[in-house]
């Protein structure tokens, strides 16, 4: 059964015209909100240590309230000034090159590129509804990259038609 492309004209020629790029990164922002809200929370506790009643009586006591109220604190502290990852993966699809490139930011958050290859060294490729794999020529799998979108799909299955084998 052969699977027919019903993508508009003007559709398919700006996803040839147009790089894709898809960013190879965790979900960064809610890791740091929930680090951040461990921090606040700890932050809070070391000093509500110090509001429970009663527990204020016995000198060994206070001791132990002190040092677990100072490393609640300094713990509180470090989660609050977390930040995100500073070296991301970003994997861009040049339909003018027709070629793959994974680029890495490094300490200075330049781009640099780590793999480079051109659509006609890549065996096959397999679009699922939530991925791209693209498989060597002998068939060992070289790289698997999330897909967000069925638009996203639909504009590497443009690039990718011609220039590479696509697996169903």
């Amino acid at each position: 059964m052969a699977v027919t492309d019903q993508t508009p004209p003007a559709f398919g020629a700006a996803a040839r015209a147009v790089p894709l790029s898809l960013r190879l990164e965790a979900n960064w922002k809610l890791r740091l909100t929930l680090l951040r809200l461990l921090g606040v929370a700890m932050l809070l506790g070391s000093t509500g240590l110090w509001l429970v009643p009663g527990a204020g009586a016995d000198p060994a006591m206070n001791l132990i309230r002190m040092g677990v109220s100072v490393v609640f604190l300094l713990t509180g502290l470090v989660l609050m000034t977390a930040h995100g990852a500073g070296s991301r993966s970003e994997a861009c699809f040049d339909p003018v090159r027709r070629e793959l490139r994974v680029l890495q930011r490094d300490g200075h958050s330049r781009p640099a590129t780590v793999l480079r290859r051109s659509y006609e060294s890549l065996g096959a490729v397999r679009l699922t509804a939530a991925s791209v794999q693209m498989y060597e020529t002998d068939g060992s799998l070289l790289i698997e990259l999330p897909l967000r979108s069925a638009a996203m799909r639909s504009q590497l299955r443009d690039q990718f038609s011609g220039a590479v084998r696509i697996l169903t």
